[in-house]
């Protein structure tokens, strides 16, 4: 089918709506979802003065949520929640705590030669950790604000989830090769074996064409 001249556009602009294609919001949530249903197991740890207080957790970090950032760069905004219930044991006695915390992340694709995306992640600080705190109980609420259970939570998920954006599965899916991919279709749509050959082809056409006129032949 003829193109029109204005569907045609500059390799520049191809580029750049490629690149926008290519690192969508869905992919984009697909890579960070690699972790998202993973357990969190840890402690117990030491919190409070003089570490007396032992805190142990356990969650699973959910389904995350990207918004688009405006800027020259491809940038999402993509914030993971995480669940978790911890328990405070004060020797004496065991109090019990309900988190809902979220970790925002700033994930950024870039260009790599060899025709390669790269999307890298910008690691959470603490201090940008989200945390709300449910005790059960008017014990564990004073509890709450003795060892600064928010602070501590902020500080593991933090370093949590940086480590586990790290490992080799998550870097795998943060790695697009444009090119495979493109090789990988361009082989799905290459012909394949022909059935006939071109002598095949000219035999028919020449077959035809002596039957059609085959009157002149005879007179020869």
């Amino acid at each position: 089918m003829p193109m029109d001249e204005e569907e045609f556009v500059s390799y520049e602009q191809w580029g750049l709506d490629f690149f926008a294609e290519a690192v969508s919001q869905e992919r984009i949530l697909g890579a960070v979802n690699n972790i998202a249903g993973q357990p969190i197991d840890f402690g117990p740890i030491g919190v409070g003065p003089g570490k007396i207080a032992k805190v142990r957790a356990f969650g699973e970090i959910g389904e995350a949520s990207a918004v688009r950032l405006t800027g020259p760069q491809i940038s999402y905004r993509v914030e993971l929640p995480v669940t978790l219930t911890f328990e405070v044991n004060l020797q004496v006695e065991t109090h019990t705590f309900h988190a809902e915390l979220l970790v925002p992340l700033t994930l950024t694709a870039r260009a790599l030669d060899g025709v390669r995306i790269f999307i890298s992640i910008d690691p959470p600080r603490s201090s940008d950790v989200q945390v709300k705190v449910q005790a059960e109980g008017i014990r564990a609420t004073i509890m709450q604000r003795v060892v600064n259970i928010e602070g501590e939570l902020r500080t593991f998920v933090a370093k949590y989830v940086a480590r586990e954006t790290t490992k080799p599965h998550i870097e795998a899916a943060r790695l697009i090769d444009v090119s495979a991919a493109i090789d990988k279709a361009w082989g799905s749509i290459a012909p394949g074996p022909a059935k006939t050959t071109v002598t095949d082809d000219f035999n028919e056409a020449l077959e035809a064409e002596i039957r059609e006129n085959e009157d002149t032949f005879l007179e020869m």
